[in-house]
């Protein structure tokens, strides 16, 4: 890299897949302290990147709005980046960093990228290898030269919003990206009366638009909240249960304790990273990515009492404690 270059990230959504970002930024910033990091970012996913100590700007880049996106793109060739990096490995993103005008533009290789026609658009196209998302963006990072690969994930402490309950909780959101990855409401309202008898709440997490759906259930703290909140309520939380969507994969960069439940698709590509939670998923399922409109089969056959006994070994196998009752912090 050039004496007095920075780096550009392009990495515009969703909110699990920045968090499976971060810790290539970390490692970016560490391997060249030096270099000037920008991150391309949708406006609504801006506040999972305020405040981190690894990158010095966020540009917002909307879509929707081309008069906007327009003096976007003039910005980032005022940049003049020496190194880009593509994240997202669509085509809409590969474009983007090639509009750019970097010196060297880097992104998954055809058959890693999730469009493979992103590949051709990349200087460096890199075949990484590592089973999970994270490893492979800290594996694209890697291929530019930078040495130092951290898998800490920074993340910021948000803005309480609503209330939360004053004994310990257990986090969960109901909602996912698709209904095939998500669980049967009626689960979580039978969870939520089994972790009662255990002295603990669980606190679901949804947004003002949702918060309908999850009216009828007796047994759960609502949590009506935006990112702002969810990020506050995800510090707090004893542990969390959650699905393979961003809540989850927040509370892993936290290194939070707990469960995710999973069923289509693969935990080792986007499971819970870091070695804090547990998996549950059905045995015998087929991966798919591809998206339902209802729940999938298998996530019926995950059991409120699995997800307890689950939560248990998670929290004793981070604490060497007990789960339940008054037992809430390490002995």
């Amino acid at each position: 890299m050039r004496a007095g270059s920075s780096i550009l990230v392009i990495r515009l959504s969703a909110m699990g897949d920045i968090i499976h970002t971060l810790p290539a930024i970390t490692t970016l910033k560490k391997s060249f302290p030096e270099k000037r990091i920008s991150w391309l970012v949708a406006p609504r996913w801006a506040p999972l990147l305020e405040g981190n100590p690894y990158m010095d700007e966020i540009i917002l880049f909307d879509r929707r709005n081309v008069p906007r996106a327009l003096e976007t793109l003039r910005t980032l060739r005022a940049i003049q980046a020496d190194l880009a990096f593509d994240f997202q490995g669509l085509f809409q993103s590969a474009l983007v960093g090639r509009l750019a005008r970097p010196h060297a533009l880097f992104g998954f290789a055809k058959k890693v990228a999730r469009e493979p026609f992103a590949a051709a658009l990349y200087t460096h196209s890199i075949p990484v290898k590592g089973p999970h998302r994270v490893e492979r963006a800290v594996q694209l990072a890697q291929a530019a030269g930078a040495n130092k690969p951290d898998f800490s994930a920074w993340v910021p402490h948000g803005v309480p919003e609503g209330e939360l309950p004053a004994r310990p909780f257990i986090l969960t959101s109901p909602f996912a990206g698709w209904a095939g990855k998500e669980w049967p409401l009626e689960s979580y309202d039978t969870l939520g009366r089994l972790l009662r008898n255990d002295g603990l709440e669980l606190v679901m997490n949804v947004t003002p638009d949702s918060a309908h759906k999850v009216k009828n259930l007796s047994n759960i703290f609502v949590h009506v909240s935006g990112l702002q909140g969810l990020l506050d309520a995800t510090h707090r939380a004893a542990a969390v249960v959650g699905l393979d969507s961003g809540p989850l994969h927040l509370a892993a960069a936290l290194r939070k304790p707990g469960v995710g439940l999973y069923g289509p698709t693969d935990p080792m590509l986007t499971g819970p990273f870091g070695g804090t939670m547990l998996v549950l998923r059905a045995g015998g399922v087929e991966t798919t990515y591809k998206r339902h409109d209802e729940i999938h089969h298998s996530m019926h056959e995950i059991k409120p009492e699995h997800v307890v006994q689950a939560l248990r070994d998670s929290w004793q196998q981070n604490f060497g404690s007990r789960l339940g009752g008054c037992v809430v912090s390490r002995t």
